[in-house]
């Protein structure tokens, strides 16, 4: 396992572009991430950008439970917005083909078809329709790629006053 890993307590990364959704609105989770999973349940939320995220139960309720909890109230409109969208997570199971049920409501959020991908990212799960996933990825613009460098300015940053590289 690798730092990430190692610090999250798994490491739930890897691209896999040919999940399929079956009749039954089932996937079936890559062997890679599988056997990363901590249980036999796992949260599927509503997620950004129209995907869904996918989260082992203990990293739900310390990454999203305990956080919302502890960070919302319903009384501000976009703590309202937040509720809700964390709120109609559902707790499925991986059965013994680990295979998951996507609900519905979830599935039309997500414009889930038959052709989906699944992108790990460290200690969840973002499973996305292939064409909106496709369409996502290309908008690789200008404004985005200055966001990314941004972003990978800031971590590295970061990362350099916790080894203590640089001052704060």
């Amino acid at each position: 396992m690798g730092e990430y890993g190692e610090k999250w307590g798994m490491d739930l990364s890897g691209e896999f572009p040919k999940v399929i959704l079956d009749e039954k609105n089932r996937i079936t989770l890559p062997a890679d991430l599988r056997k990363e999973l901590d249980g036999s349940s796992i949260k599927i939320s509503k997620g950004e950008d129209k995907c869904l995220k996918i989260y082992p139960l203990s990293k739900w309720e310390e990454m999203i439970g305990e956080e919302i909890k502890a960070n919302t109230v319903p009384f501000v409109k976009r703590d309202r917005r937040l509720l809700r969208k964390y709120g109609a997570a559902r707790t499925e199971k991986i059965d013994n083909a680990g295979r998951i049920l996507i609900p519905d409501s979830l599935c039309e959020y997500a414009g889930l078809k038959k052709d989906c991908v699944i992108l790990g990212q460290f200690n969840y799960i973002e499973l996305w329709d292939k064409i909106r996933y496709e369409n996502y990825s290309n908008e690789d613009n200008e404004e985005n790629a200055i966001e990314f460098e941004a972003a990978s300015e800031d971590l590295g940053r970061i990362i350099k006053r916790k080894k203590g590289i640089i001052e704060t």
